[in-house]
Order: C-alpha cells, then sequence, then structure tokens
C-alpha cells in the first residue's frame, strides 16, 4: 500500500511539474524515474526484480528485439527501447534531410505549383503536413513548415497565424494515422505488437475521413482572414526559386532515397519481420555513412532530451506497473462501464482526449497502455486493439485542442511568435476545439459502424 501511494505522488509529482514548465522535462522525467528507483523499488519493495523488469535492458540484446518471426514485437512492461532506438534513429534521418534543404524545397515547390495563391496553398500546405506527419516526427514538420510559412506570409501580405494554426491540427491528425506518426502511437505499437499496416487501416481511416472534413472547415472558417490583403500587389519576381533551398544535389538525392528507404521498411516491417528498433538503427547508420562528413553536425542536433525524457517517463510508469495502480485504474474503468465495451472505447478516447488537450500526451499515451492490456484480458469481448486505436486518436487529436497539449503545437506557435504574430488561448482554441470535437464525433461514428 505504502509503495503504490508513493509510486502515484512521484507521479502526480512528475505531472504537475511538466505542465509548470519552469524545470527542463527531461530533468524532471529523470528525477523522478531515479525516485521511483530508490523509494517504490528500493526502500518500500525491497526488489531487485522491480528494478531490473522495469529497465528492461536484457530486452535489447535478445533475438526478437530486432528481428521477429510471424508476430510481431511485443514489449514486456518498464522501458520501451524500441521506442527510444527508432525515435532516436529517425531524428538522426531527420536532420540529414533537413540539412540537405529537403523541407524547404517541399514547401516552395508545392507553393509555386499552385502559383503562390493563399488559400491553394493553406489547402496544399494542410494536405502536406498530414502527409508528411505519418512518416516523420511532427515536431518537425511544423518547425520548416511553420518557417515557410512565415515567408511566404511576408512575401505574398497575409497573416501567417490562420496557416500555420491550420497545418499544426493536420500535423497531429496525419500522425495519429500511422504507428511512427506520433510518438504516442510509437509507444502503443511497439508495447501491444501493432505494425504500421494496423494503424493505417484503423485510425488511418479515421484519419483520412476527418482530414476532408477539417480542411473543408479551416478553408472556410479562416477564408476571410487569409483573404483581407489580397489586393495588395506583389512582384512576381520576388517570388522563391525552389532551388534555392538546394545547397548539394548529390546530398539532396541521397537524403530522399534514404527517406524513400525508410518509408518503405516502415510499411513492410510486419512482412519482412524488421522490429522498428532495428529500423531505427539501420536508417541511422545508412545516413551517417551517406554523410561522413557532416557527422559531428548531424549527431550535435539529435533531440537527446527527448530521448531521455522518454527513459524518465517509462521509469515512472513502470512504478505505477509494478505496485499495481493501473490494475486498479482498469478496474475502476470496467466498473463504471458495466461491461459495455463501445462506452469503455469511448470513455478511453473522451478521457485522453480532454487529458491530452492539458498535459503532454506522450506520458499519458505510456500510462494508459497497461491499463488497455489489462482491461482487455478481464473484460469479456473487449478487444485490446480496438481499446488501442480510442486510445491513439483520443491522444493524438486531444491534444490538439489547446496550444500546450502537444509539442507541435508549442513549436509552431513559437515560431509566429518569433515572426512577430503571438497566438494567445483564445485565438489558439477558437479554431481547435471545434476541429477537436470534429474529428472525435467522425471517430466515435466509424468505431461504432466498424467494431460494434
Amino acid at each position: 500500500m505504502t509503495a503504490q501511494i508513493i509510486a502515484v505522488i512521484i507521479f502526480a509529482l512528475m505531472f504537475v511539474m511538466i505542465i509548470i514548465d519552469k524545470i527542463p522535462r527531461h530533468f524532471v522525467t529523470l528525477g523522478c524515474g531515479l525516485a521511483t528507483i530508490g523509494i517504490v523499488f528500493g526502500a518500500c519493495m525491497k526488489s531487485t526484480d522491480a528494478i531490473m523488469q522495469t529497465l528492461n535492458i536484457k530486452s535489447i540484446f535478445t533475438p526478437d528485439f530486432w528481428i521477429v518471426s510471424g508476430q510481431a514485437e511485443e514489449s514486456s512492461s518498464g522501458i520501451n527501447w524500441a521506442t527510444i532506438i527508432f525515435i532516436a534513429g529517425m531524428m538522426v534521418m531527420v536532420e540529414g534531410m533537413a540539412r540537405a534543404g529537403f523541407f524547404r524545397w517541399l514547401c516552395l515547390t508545392i507553393a509555386k505549383a499552385v502559383k503562390y495563391k493563399v488559400m491553394p496553398i493553406l489547402v496544399t500546405f494542410m494536405l502536406m503536413s498530414a502527409v508528411l506527419s505519418m512518416f516523420i516526427d511532427s515536431i518537425t514538420v511544423i518547425l520548416f513548415l511553420a518557417a515557410v510559412t512565415v515567408e511566404l506570409s511576408q512575401l505574398l501580405k497575409f497573416n501567417p497565424v490562420p496557416m500555420v494554426l491550420s497545418e499544426i491540427f493536420c500535423a497531429n491528425l496525419g500522425g495519429s494515422a500511422t504507428m511512427c506518426g506520433d510518438p504516442p502511437n510509437i509507444i502503443i505499437g511497439t508495447a501491444l505488437g501493432y505494425s504500421f499496416a494496423d494503424f493505417l487501416t484503423n485510425t488511418g481511416l479515421i484519419a483520412g475521413i476527418a482530414l476532408v472534413f477539417i480542411i473543408i472547415f479551416f478553408y472556410f472558417v479562416f477564408k476571410k482572414e487569409l483573404s483581407a490583403n489580397r489586393s495588395a500587389e506583389v512582384d512576381p519576381s520576388t517570388y522563391p526559386n525552389p532551388s534555392e533551398a538546394i545547397e548539394s544535389k548529390k546530398d539532396f538525392i541521397i537524403s530522399t532515397v534514404i527517406f524513400i528507404i525508410a518509408v518503405v521498411l516502415l510499411v513492410t516491417h510486419a512482412q519482412t519481420g524488421l522490429t522498428v528498433a532495428f529500423i531505427g538503427v539501420a536508417i541511422a547508420v545508412i545516413t551517417l555513412v551517406t554523410s561522413f562528413k557532416h557527422i559531428g553536425y548531424i549527431m550535435k542536433r539529435v533531440d537527446y532530451k527527448t530521448l531521455l525524457f522518454f527513459i524518465g517517463l517509462f521509469i515512472v510508469v513502470g512504478g505505477l506497473e509494478q505496485t499495481g495502480v493501473l490494475e486498479i485504474i482498469a478496474g475502476f474503468i470496467e466498473k463504471i462501464c458495466g461491461g459495455n465495451v463501445f462506452a469503455m472505447v469511448l470513455i478511453i478516447m473522451w478521457v485522453s482526449a480532454v487529458a491530452s488537450a492539458f498535459v503532454d500526451n506522450i506520458p499519458f499515451a505510456a500510462t494508459m497502455v497497461p491499463v488497455i492490456k489489462t482491461l482487455a484480458a478481464t473484460t469479456p469481448g473487449a478487444d485490446l486493439s480496438v481499446l488501442a486505436y480510442g486510445l491513439s486518436i483520443g491522444t493524438d487529436i486531444g491534444g490538439s485542442a489547446t496550444p500546450i497539449g502537444a509539442s507541435a503545437n508549442v513549436v509552431g506557435t513559437s515560431v509566429i511568435s518569433k515572426a512577430g504574430h503571438p497566438v494567445g488561448w483564445g485565438k489558439y482554441c477558437k479554431s481547435a476545439i471545434p476541429a477537436t470535437a470534429i474529428v472525435l464525433t467522425i471517430a466515435m461514428i466509424v468505431i461504432k459502424l466498424r467494431y460494434f
């Protein structure tokens, strides 16, 4: 009982400190992780096994961690090393692509294709944001997309805020469509053994349907604001040339090929038996070998703080799991649902959405994975995959509702604020909350029609 109480206190303290955001969040999770190991596992439980199971280092040295036959990999409790290694590998690839000018070239090429007209740019950039975020971390997508949007807004004389807000939402929506699109999905997929195709044919269907409605929604919501200065004259000769973004054609071609290889490996990993950890390492090695002269530059730009954040987070959640707290939560959800599995899915989705609107959706997803595993095992008729997809949609889309709900939101609003266009909660939520409600309503309908 004492171990459970302390584990909950450490977890709650971690969440509060992340929300307050006064201390770097990787220090917060690592500190709380050390407290979990020392106080909960050491002083209270006096269990070396709990520590070893949570650190989960042995799993890295098993053959199934890298290549599996038949069934997809499933991580045990504790630190999900597959998630961390995969994200690290994709970070290396993305930094290589960014250095080669891939993202800026893509944005300018699309803008040129629609003849630099504002409303077509809005629609195409929303589509591009969603599609890129299916394969690349949404933070990176928004970082470059928002920067190019600000550049174009200065040239074409329009307010960049509506366009960037639309791009942020579509990045989170696109990220919900695949296993590698958003960190919560990577956590869910690697922990439960779901493939890229599993997500694409389930959450991807919901995201695809919702994207159509969201593009129409943002088009009409922001049309008047984006068309306000349409009469302003712009000299066509000042339009940027996409080719200017490419400093080295060789590096650009190589980074593009590596990206295609990564996509192919991810799409086929259920058939090949290659785990996401293997794919992450392979892509990182290929990137570094082909960019040998720039290894120092690429490695310096990798976001190590996020990787450390994940490690600490998994340890704290492991404390809740080892002490049985998550089983208690699962039992409570099962009790209030009264055996109604559809109600259970809706509760998981909506609670995840509301929680993720105010707290980081990554720790919430990591916390809920063991909960839905317990629910599926103890509730007659409950399908783990349906619970998982409900959790995925809830965390990914709920995080879009407020400026602090997801990392992409923070990055996007920061970019336009630095450009002289600060975005308050009122401005952000005015369009984001209705859009979030639209997607969650569509998700409810699809889940009901498809699974019940």
